[in-house]
């Protein structure tokens, strides 16, 4: 096997996709197995019941190893939920030879990682901004720069450990090993955002069934993250309520009929549903359920704006906001999100995929997508992945060796 084979599980509020991927020779992700399967035990991104969870967990692994042919042995696995906080660090150094390697570089993102955190949270992700060596600032690698010290700014993301250790302990049940975990926004910001907007500065928000998930990337490095414990479910939980209709069909019609923006929506445009305690059917307003629609709507993105001002970064994201996640599906959602946020918004969707894509190429699977590419970013690291598959049993595999990479690329 010439080239990598990875692994990534996107357990999220509303499913759970298990995806197989081989990178090809152009660099494209080769879809090799698919596993989706409804979510179960899983509130905005918490476990809230072991024994379900890990049901669904394995049933998606399973379909992804029936889809393949290969047997998954472990993945890289997606992460949220408002337990999630970030902090920014600042680490220095002394470089031992004068001329800045590896060693410097990983004693620098020590400095920076040896903060005081409490003992119920755990490290998920240290992420470099920027170097500056001798008091220059805007390095982007010191590696064989001339220097006597050498400082880095870290973004520091952490989560609750009993939180982690629940996810970890669902996914192993199903007798697969958890990598690494990675912030959701992060691996969604791997499938839809271009270069350009990567070193300009944008916002990829991710809005998912149970949270809404968001990164500000600025020079091509994260700056700041985010989780909201509010999503998708909340507009249909809204619809249900004010329409007086059971929560799967308030699902089916907003999927068929919602719209963020009422104005676009004829005042005369009527369906029929069958409501609560009737026995027939009942005329439903499709503009009154964009109003009900709108104003959740608007509340998650005025909720995104306070955080994006606070983060103080706000000046510095002219490509605007890459919208995406099952939620970002709903008619009118960018629209809404513009007139909100006073930025340009797009829908990002998983592009430059083979393979097993029919249904991929849609917003809800930008975390799968992107998690698999996350794993091909660790394989180039170190050239012996080229010659090793990731997260599959083939044969002289050498975990530990992976292991390694992955804590070098992802602490």
């Amino acid at each position: 096997m010439s080239t990598p084979i990875v692994v990534g599980i996107d357990i999220g509020t509303t499913k759970v996709c298990t995806l197989v991927a081989r990178v090809e020779t152009d660099g494209r992700v080769r879809v090799l197995g698919v596993g989706v399967e409804p979510s179960q035990g899983v509130r905005k991104g918490t476990v809230v019941d072991i024994n379900a969870a890990t049901r669904a967990i394995a049933h998606s692994i399973d379909k992804a190893e029936r889809s393949s042919g290969l047997e998954i042995t472990s993945a890289l696995v997606s992460l949220a939920g408002s337990h999630v906080s970030s902090m920014n660090s600042h680490g220095v150094v002394s470089v031992s030879n004068q001329v800045i390697d590896h060693d410097d570089v990983e004693r620098a993102m020590d400095a920076a990682r040896a903060i005081a955190i409490p003992h119920n949270r755990e490290v998920v992700h240290v992420i470099q901004r920027d170097f500056a060596v001798d008091g220059q600032d805007g390095i982007t690698m010191p590696i064989g720069m001339h220097g006597y010290r050498l400082e880095v700014e870290a973004h520091i993301i952490t989560a609750a450990a009993s939180t982690v250790d629940n996810l970890r302990q669902c996914v192993a049940e199903s007798g697969v090993g958890v990598s690494q975990f990675v912030l959701n926004p992060l691996a969604s910001a791997e499938a839809v955002l271009t270069e350009t907007e990567r070193e300009m500065g944008v916002v990829v928000c991710d809005m998912g069934g149970g949270t809404t998930d968001m990164a500000l990337v600025i020079e091509g490095e994260i700056w700041h993250t985010m989780v909201l414990a509010v999503g998708g479910n909340h507009i249909t939980s809204d619809i249900a309520h004010g329409l007086r209709l059971p929560f799967s069909q308030a699902e089916e019609l907003k999927i068929r009929y919602a719209h963020c923006m009422p104005s676009e929506v004829a005042s005369d445009e009527i369906f029929r549903v069958k409501s609560f305690g009737e026995d027939r059917n009942i005329e439903i307003n499709r503009r009154e359920m964009a109003e009900i629609v709108e104003a959740r709507v608007e509340e998650i993105f005025t909720l995104m704006l306070q955080e994006i001002k606070r983060s103080g970064y706000d000046g510095l994201l002219p490509a605007g906001m890459v919208l995406t996640g099952g939620s970002a599906e709903l008619k009118g959602v960018a629209e809404q999100a513009s007139k909100v946020l006073g930025m340009p918004v797009r829908v990002g969707r998983p592009e430059n995929l083979t393979g097993i894509v029919d249904k991929l190429q849609s917003p809800a699977f930008s975390t799968s997508v992107g998690l698999v590419q996350w794993a091909v970013l660790m394989s180039e690291v170190d050239t012996s992945a080229e010659t090793h598959p990731v997260g599959v049993s083939m044969g002289g595999f050498d975990f530990p060796k992976v292991k390694e990479i992955i804590k070098r690329f992802l602490p």
